[in-house]
C-alpha cells in the first residue's frame, strides 16, 4: 500500500525527522517501507509500504501515524469530526437478519447535498496514491478508507426501494450489478445489503450500480459497518473480486470504528452544503461486540518480559515505567495490579493481540529490536535428530540421484480434492476459517499439491517433469487430528526408451522403478506390486482409488500391508487440473515404511574373472508376472549367479507363434565367479536349475 507523507504529517504534526529517516525508523519497528518516491516539485514523498496481513490497523495513514507517534514520543491528536445538529426526522430502518455476519451497522441520512468535483488538495493526494477521483461524495468515502482504515459506502437515498435496509444472505441465483458494471450471480452464502425489493450491495466487497451516487443525487445514506471476515473472504474469492474494502474486512475491521468513519465521511460531504436528518442509526450484536471490543484484560508480568527479552544494549532490564508508554501509545489501557504486574485492556483495532506473549512482542518491536543486547538464549543438552531422520535422508537422496527434483507444496487443499485423494472417506479435516476455498482443509494426501506443481510446470513450458515431495498429511476430525509422513512422486512427459514396454506404458514403469529404488533402501522381507483389477474380488483387499486410471495402476504391498499406490491419473482428475498429457503419480505411506530398518549395502571385491551370460526364452500366461519369475530364479540359490533380468517381451496378436493371453519372455542370466573362469561344465547344472524353476512357475521353454 502507499502512504503520502504530507497526509501522515497532517495527522501527526511535529514529526522531527525527514522522510528518509522516518521510513527507516518505521521499518525498524516492523512497519516496513519498501521504497520512497519523492513527488516532483514538492517536499512530499510517497512511501511504498509492506504491511503484514495481521496489521490491518496500520493499513491507513492514521494507523501509521500512531506508530510514528510512539517512536518520537509525540501526542497523536484524535480524529474529531464536527457535524451540524441533525434536523428532525425518523430513524432510517435497518434490519439485520444475520447478526453473526454483520455485527454492527450504522446509517446516517444527509439531505440537500450537492454533487461536484472534490477540492484540488484531495484530487492531488489521490493522484499521488494512484487513486481516481470521482465526486465529492464518493471521494469522501475513499478518503476516509485510506485515512483511518474503515470502509464506508454512500447510497443514493432516493433509489432505495421501500425506504429501509435489510442485511441478509442472498437468494441462490439472485442477480446484482456491482459498481464496476458487471452483473453477478449470487450464491446463498453471499451476504448482501438489500432494500425492500432487491440486493443493492455486496456486503464488505462492492456497492451496487442501481443505488450509486450520480450528478443528480441530492439525498444520500452513508453506511459504515462491521462484517465477518470469513463471509467477506468467501464471497470475494468466489466472485474473483478484490477491493480495498474486502482487503480490510477479510483481515478483521475495527468493530468500534463505524460511527467515527461515518461522521468523517458526512463532514466532508456537507462541506458543499446539505443537512443531517435524524440521529445515527447504530445496530449492534452483543456477542460480536463481546469478542472484538469487550475482550477480557491480558495479564502482563514484568518478570516474564525481562526473561524473554533479556537486557537492553546498556545491560539493564526493561522496567515497568518503560513498558507503560509503549503499550498505551498503541491504544492499550494498563491497570497496575502490583509493582510487577499489569492487567492490559486491548484496543478494539488490534485483534492480533490476544496473549501475554503478543504484548511482549509489541514491547520489543516498539522499543526497537536494535536496542536490546545481542545474546543467545541459554541451552543445555544436545540437538537430537528425529528417529526417522536417516530413513528420510535415504529416500530423498535416492530420488535426487534418480533425476527427480524435490518440491514443497501447501499444507492445505480444497475440501473437494481432500475427499478425492483421502485414503479413508470422511476423514478430511476441514478448516473453520479458511483463507480461501482452495485452502479449505488440511491435506489428507500430498497428491493435490503434487498435481498443482506438475500443472504449473507444464503450463510454463516444461514438457517433461519429475518431482517428489515428502511431507506430513492430516486425517481425522477438527477435535483430533492425526499426522503421518508421506511421499508423493509425479512424472510426466518423455522418459528413456524402454525395450520391454510400449511407449505409452514406459512412464508407468519408470515411476514403478523409482518406487522400487526407494524400497530397495530398506530391509524388507516381502514386497510386491499387484493389479487392483485382479484383487477386487478378494476379501479385505483395498479397492483401487478413483483417481487412478483403471488397468494402468498398481498397489504397493510390503509384508502384506498396503504401502501405497501408483499409476496413471484418470482423465477426470487430469482434466480438473488442465493437464493435456498423461500424468503418472505415486503415493507411499512413509510411516509404514519407516517401521523397517534401512538396508545396509555390502561391498565385495570385483571379480578378476570374466562374466558369462545365458539367455532363457520361455512362454508364460499373462497371469504370471515378473515378480513370480524373479522369485523362482532367486529360490534356486545359485552361488555364481550375479543377476537375472528380462530382455525382450513378445506378444503375437494373431496367436501364430505365441498363444493368445500369453507372452514370450527372454531372461538373461549373468554368472561370474570370484575364484576362476567358469566353464560350460560349471554352467550346465545352474542352467538346468533355472529351466526347471521357470517351468515350475508355469513357463514353457522355447527352443
Amino acid at each position: 500500500m502507499k502512504i503520502l507523507t504530507s497526509w501522515l504529517r497532517d495527522y501527526l504534526p511535529g514529526i522531527p525527522v525527514d522522510d528518509a529517516t522516518l521510513a527507516a525508523d518505521l521499518t525498524l519497528r516492523g512497519i516496513a517501507v519498501d521504497g520512497i518516491f519523492p513527488l516532483p516539485n514538492t517536499a512530499d514523498s510517497v512511501f511504498e509500504m509492506d504491511i503484514t496481513t495481521n496489521r490491518v490497523d496500520a493499513m491507513n495513514h492514521y494507523g501509521v501515524a500512531r506508530e510514528a507517534a510512539i517512536i518520537y514520543s509525540l501526542p497523536l491528536p484524535p480524529l474529531s469530526p464536527k457535524l451540524p445538529a441533525p434536523q428532525s426526522g425518523s430513524a432510517f430502518p435497518v434490519q439485520i437478519d444475520e447478526p453473526a455476519l454483520c455485527g454492527r451497522f450504522t446509517a446516517r441520512v444527509l439531505r440537500g447535498i450537492t454533487i461536484r468535483e472534490s477540492p484540488k488538495e484531495l484530487r492531488d493526494r489521490f493522484a499521488a496514491l494512484g487513486l481516481k477521483p470521482i465526486s465529492n461524495a464518493v471521494d469522501a468515502s475513499n478518503y476516509v478508507l485510506h485515512g483511518m482504515g474503515q470502509p464506508t459506502h454512500a447510497f443514493d437515498l432516493d433509489k432505495i426501494a421501500g425506504g429501509r435496509f435489510i442485511v441478509r444472505l442472498a437468494h441462490k441465483g439472485e442477480k446484482l450489478r456491482t459498481l464496476d458494471g458487471v452483473e453477478r450471480t449470487l450464491d446463498a452464502e453471499d451476504l448482501v445489503i438489500a432494500d425492500a425489493e432487491r440486493a443493492i450491495s455486496l456486503a464488505g466487497v462492492m456497492g451496487g450500480w442501481e443505488t450509486m451516487i450520480t450528478a443528480a443525487t441530492r439525498n444520500v445514506l452513508v453506511e459504515a459497518a462491521w462484517f465477518d471476515p470469513a463471509a467477506v473472504r468467501k464471497t470475494a474469492r468466489r466472485l474473483g473480486m478484490h477491493t480495498d474494502a474486502s482487503h480490510r474486512f477479510e483481515r478483521g475491521a475495527d468493530f468500534a470504528a463505524p460511527p467515527l468513519a461515518s461522521a468523517l465521511v458526512c463532514e466532508m460531504i456537507l462541506r458543499d452544503g446539505g443537512s443531517v436528518e435524524g440521529e445515527l442509526v447504530d445496530a449492534q450484536d452483543g456477542a460480536v461486540a463481546a469478542r472484538t471490543v469487550s475482550r477480557p484484560p491480558v495479564q502482563l508480568h514484568v518478570a516474564t518480559v525481562q526473561r524473554i527479552l533479556g537486557t537492553t544494549a546498556d545491560a539493564k532490564p526493561i522496567e515497568g515505567p518503560t513498558i507503560e508508554p509503549l503499550l498505551t501509545g498503541l491504544g492499550c489501557y494498563l491497570a497496575a495490579q502490583n509493582a510487577n504486574e499489569y492487567a492490559v485492556t486491548l484496543p478494539s483495532w488490534r485483534l492480533d493481540l490476544e496473549r501475554e506473549i503478543d504484548l511482549i512482542e509489541e514491547v520489543a518491536r516498539v522499543y526497537g529490536y536494535n536496542r536490546f543486547a545481542n545474546t543467545l538464549p541459554a541451552f543445555s543438552g544436545t540437538v537430537e535428530p528425529l528417529a526417522s531422520d536417516a530413513q528420510l535422508t535415504a529416500v530423498r537422496r535416492t530420488l535426487l540421484g534418480a533425476g527427480c527434483n524435490e518440491a514443497i507444496s501447501s499444507t492445505f487443499c480444497s475440501v473437494t480434492e481432500g475427499d478425492l485423494f483421502a485414503a479413508m472417506p470422511g476423514r478430511v479435516v476441514a478448516l473453520g476459517n479458511p483463507l480461501s476455498e482452495e485452502a479449505g482443509a488440511l491435506r489428507p494426501s500430498l497428491l493435490p499439491g503434487m498435481l498443482a506443481m506438475l500443472a504449473h510446470n507444464l503450463n510454463h513450458g516444461a514438457d517433461s517433469v519429475r518431482l517428489f515431495e515428502t511431507g506430513t498429511i492430516f486425517t481425522g476430525t477438527p477435535d483430533k487430528v492425526d499426522e503421518a509422513p508421506s511421499l508423493s512422486i509425479g512424472i510426466t512427459g518423455q522418459v528413456a526408451p524402454d525395450p520391454l514396454h510400449a511407449a505409452d506404458a514406459a512412464p508407468f514403469f519408470a515411476l514403478k522403478g523409482l518406487v522400487e529404488a526407494v524400497l530397495a533402501r530398506f530391509f524388507l522381507r516381502d514386497k510386491y506390486f499387484d493389479a487392483p483389477a485382479l484383487l477386487s474380488v478378494t476379501p479385505g483387499v483395498h479397492i483401487q482409488p478413483e483417481w487412478l486410471q483403471p488397468g494402468r495402476a498398481a498397489r504397493i504391498v510390503v509384508d502384506g500391508l498396503t504401502l501405497g499406490w501408483l499409476g496413471e491419473l484418470n482423465p477426470a482428475a487430469a482434466g480438473a487440473h488442465k493437464m493435456r498429457q498423461p500424468v503418472f503419480v505415486a503415493e507411499v505411506a512413509l510411516d509404514r515404511l519407516f517401521r523397517e530398518p534401512l538396508h545396509s549395502p555390502l561391498a565385495r571385491e570385483l571379480s578378476r574373472f570374466p562374466a558369462v551370460t545365458r539367455d532363457f526364452s520361455f512362454v508364460f500366461a499373462d497371469s504370471v508376472q515378473w515378480q513370480h519369475i524373479a522369485a523362482a530364479i532367486e529360490a534356486c540359490a545359485l552361488p555364481d549367479l550375479v543377476s537375472s533380468t528380462p530382455q525382450e517381451i513378445f506378444r503375437d496378436a494373431k496367436g501364430l507363434a505365441v498363444a493368445k493371453s500369453h507372452y514370450s519372455l527372454l531372461v538373461r542370466a549373468v554368472f561370474q565367479s570370484q575364484e576362476r573362469t567358469l566353464t560350460e561344465d560349471d554352467l550346465q547344472p545352474s542352467s538346468e536349475k533355472i529351466v526347471a524353476a521357470l517351468t515350475a512357475a508355469g513357463g514353457n521353454q522355447r527352443i
